[in-house]
């Protein structure tokens, strides 16, 4: 079986479900030239616990997870089907690995999983579990999380990390106009690291990168970009799709990390 490459994907606000944009567009683009997967695991901000939980709920229902948005929102469904086995598979992965790990029969999927999946697989005919994101995850960790959860790549899972390439909420605007500078600056210093294949930046990006601190106030929702890279088992080479930015300040680029036989030269395409 192929191994399945692993994606970070920017998941916005909820109204990134009604308002596909740029973003929205390669995703859907990219679903349509995937290898079809077995299963897709997904961690999310969105589920963040003390020690690790695994989603083995049948079918999970679509959780709402957010408040003050277009009623039209909490009328959508993602009606996928779970995928208890492999979810299985993950549990004995990091328990192995020394992640204490526990089975959750009745969590659903929070919108940093459905929202960016309605675009990806509109069909929802692919199942789909979510891994819970430690709370006390850093850049280190989160690196080995992905590593750990890795070899289910070579399984025909699609590793997800959802989360977001910049996150400042205070600053968030409900109006379409020109993104915030710093956003763009903090989002390009990413791409070319990400492109360039080099892992020390990447792991230092909140104390390197410019303006990281006002692009992550929290760490959350920059944390599953090195899931997912620690999930490709590097070397990789890496794909953009682009997203542009959304309501000023949330920056929507994707990336997808494909595996890449050595040898290897970095990818320095922009």
């Amino acid at each position: 079986m192929k191994t399945l490459p692993s994606l970070f994907v920017s998941h916005g606000a909820p109204t990134f479900a009604l308002d596909p944009g740029l973003a929205g567009r390669g995703l859907a683009e990219l679903g349509r030239t995937l290898s079809r997967p077995k299963a897709i695991l997904v961690v999310s901000p969105h589920w963040m616990t003390r020690g690790v939980e695994v989603g083995t709920a049948i079918r999970p229902e679509t959780i709402h997870d957010f408040g003050g948005f277009d009623p039209a929102l909490y009328d959508i469904v993602y009606p996928v089907t779970g995928q208890p086995e492999v979810a299985t598979r993950a549990l004995e992965l990091l328990s192995k690995a020394g992640w204490p790990a526990t089975a959750n029969q009745h969590r659903g999927l929070d919108h940093g999983a459905w929202v960016p999946l309605l675009h990806l697989f509109p069909q929802a005919d692919v199942p789909v579990f979510q891994v819970s994101m430690p709370s006390d995850l850093d850049a280190n960790s989160a690196f080995q999380f992905g590593r750990t959860l890795s070899p289910l790549a070579d399984e025909g899972v699609l590793i997800v990390g959802s989360g977001s390439l910049t996150h400042n909420i205070h600053e968030f605007r409900n109006r379409h106009d020109d993104g915030e500078a710093y956003a763009s600056e903090f989002s390009e210093w990413i791409r070319r690291a990400v492109m360039d294949g080099d892992l020390h930046p990447l792991l230092n990006a909140l104390e390197l990168a410019p303006h990281a601190r006002r692009a992550h106030p929290t760490t959350e929702h920059f944390l599953p970009l090195l899931v997912s890279l620690g999930a490709a088992s590097a070397p990789y080479e890496a794909r953009v799709i682009e997203g542009g930015i959304q309501h000023g300040v949330l920056a929507m680029d994707s990336f997808v990390f494909d595996h890449c036989p050595l040898p290897f030269t970095p990818n320095r395409s922009r």
